[in-house]
């Protein structure tokens, strides 16, 4: 631009040098002559400006940011849960019959410690998956998991209660799947102390299955209506002994912000087809382990059907007074043209917060083992059960517990060898720790 003004003014000032002696015709003439050679430059000027300019390089392609691998999110959460309990029978052995968790009398005892790592999905955040692991040690890994009569190989999964992995389906609302293994949710009580009204647990709980392997969906139409749809081994099946693939349908309802209700039918075969090769009439030395290789089939296995109806709702009638009511029936056959054995009843529950520290609960039960499945012999049982807890802290308790069982048979054990009464009655002291970042029922 400086050499393009400089020009200008050289031509300009000649210009008016010579005005005084050229016509007006003529310098007219030369004045436009000049204004294109001006225009010219000009444009020159402008040309080579633009070809000297740096090209800025191109902008690089955008890229999404990498999944996160850190355990963000993810709770940490342990369980200490011990107790004493004392039965008044004084039972050789020191056992409480037909008692799921508080199996020992007149000794100090842990009935579990837990480990509990979840990393739950957020759908809101745009995180459709999660997981969950719980794992397990003390009396309550044999009551859950310890059962050959439906694990062929229980060691291998004692210690492991749940491990399941979620997948929110981008369906509707957002359709719930997990696959692995749950706790199951027939019947209205679970597995951790200090989400029951209650230190011991029911005959129910006891009966109904603690555990399915397999996949379940979930989908909540409304805060008020849900429904359940689950495909597993069977119950208490972590490997399948028999091809069947039990199913479960159920809804839960809200029909009331201070009521809810569920309704579960379970349809199951549950007889095995083969049998493992240690629990043969003359087993082998040394026998395979892999799974497939040390099962025999059974031959003209049973093949009857397994039916349970559960259904229970919980009723916060007021901040401080809940009630429950659990109510079951369960048939089964052999085979399937044989007589069904039966076995119906269910519990009413009923807790009072006196405080944010003390509260008074009750239960009161009634099964009906028509059929033997529950305890192997033909009878009515029921029990009474009256529980104190205090919170010491946040996430320490203590339960105080007296319970009273009866049948109209002579069940259970005396301190006398093969004396049996109609009754059994108990008093425990359960202590319970829980630690970790997971809010509300475990």
């Amino acid at each position: 631009m400086a050499v393009l003004f400089y020009c200008t003014f050289v031509l300009l000032t000649g210009l008016c040098l010579q005005l005084g002696a050229q016509s007006s015709a003529a310098l007219k003439a030369e004045v436009a002559e000049l204004r294109a050679l001006v225009y010219r430059l000009q444009a020159r000027v402008a040309e080579l400006e633009t070809h000297s300019k740096p090209t800025a390089p191109p902008a690089p392609p955008v890229t999404p940011p990498p999944e996160p691998t850190s355990l963000a999110g993810t709770t940490i959460n342990f369980l200490i849960d011990g107790y004493y309990s004392y039965n008044f029978n004084a039972p050789i052995g020191r056992a409480n019959r037909l008692r799921a968790y508080d199996v020992s009398s007149n000794s100090f005892s842990i009935n579990q410690a837990g480990l509990v790592l979840e990393n739950a999905p957020d759908p809101a955040k745009g995180k459709r998956w999660g997981a969950r692991l719980d794992l397990q040690w003390g009396q309550a890994t044999q009551t859950l998991q310890g059962n050959p009569a439906n694990e062929s190989r229980p060691e291998i999964y004692r210690n492991l209660f749940q491990a399941y992995g979620t997948f929110i389906v981008p369906l509707g609302k957002g359709l719930r799947v997990d696959f692995g293994k749950w706790a199951s949710s027939l019947g209205i009580e679970s597995n951790y102390t200090q989400d029951q009204m209650n230190y011991s647990r029911s005959y129910w709980f006891d009966f109904l299955p603690f555990y399915h392997m397999g996949a379940r969906t979930n989908y909540q139409f409304s805060d008020k209506f849900g429904v359940n749809y689950w495909v597993t081994n069977g119950t208490q099946q972590t490997e399948a002994f028999k091809g069947f693939k039990d199913q479960m349908g159920g809804v839960v309802l809200q029909p009331h912000k201070n009521i809810n209700w569920t309704v579960n039918y379970y349809f199951g075969q549950e007889h095995p087809d083969t049998i493992y090769y240690l629990y043969t009439p003359a087993p082998v030395p040394d026998p395979p382990t892999l799974q497939g290789v040390p099962f025999l089939p059974i031959q003209g296995a049973p093949t009857g059907r397994l039916h349970i109806f559960d259904s229970y709702v919980t009723w916060h009638a007021t901040p401080a007074l809940t009630f429950a009511l659990e109510g079951d029936y369960v048939i089964q056959r052999l085979y399937k043209n044989s007589a069904p054995q039966h076995a119906d009843g269910g519990a009413v529950y009923v807790e009072y917060q006196f405080t944010n520290k003390f509260a008074l609960a009750g239960r009161a039960e009634y099964f009906s083992d028509r059929g033997a499945l529950f305890s192997g012999l033909d009878q009515a049982l029921k029990e009474t059960t009256l529980t104190t807890t205090y919170r010491f802290a946040d996430r320490f308790m203590a339960r105080a517990e007296g319970r009273y069982d009866f049948s109209n048979q002579p069940f259970f054990y005396t301190s006398a060898l093969g004396v049996l009464k109609k009754s059994q009655v108990t008093a425990t002291l359960g202590l319970v720790w829980w630690f970790g970042g997971k809010q509300g029922p475990w």
